[in-house]
């Protein structure tokens, strides 16, 4: 069988890393979504192999938003707990 689209990316590795440094249940829809690309692609089904790229991509930038969050989040509550003891 000849395909006449490229294949999609899979994004695997930007979903493992954002699982393991990021955010792990966001991360894990990810690979998911990643690993159905080229299994997808192989049977011809390019729309369903594109719209699992996308998915994959997706939910790796939001694992990857969520890590960013929480560090954020996580360093404003150190420097609040730390100016309200006077460790400043």
């Amino acid at each position: 069988m000849e395909q006449n689209q490229p294949r999609p990316q899979n994004y695997l590795v930007f979903a493992i890393l954002t699982t393991i440094l990021c955010c792990l249940p966001a991360g894990i829809v990810s690979i998911i979504y990643a690993a159905k690309v080229n299994g997808l692609y192989a049977e011809g089904r390019y729309d369903e192999a594109a719209s699992a790229s996308k998915n994959a991509k997706t939910w790796a930038i939001v694992s990857a938003a969520a890590g960013v969050l929480f560090i954020i989040a996580y360093f404003t509550f150190l420097g609040a707990i730390l100016a309200g003891s006077g460790g400043f």
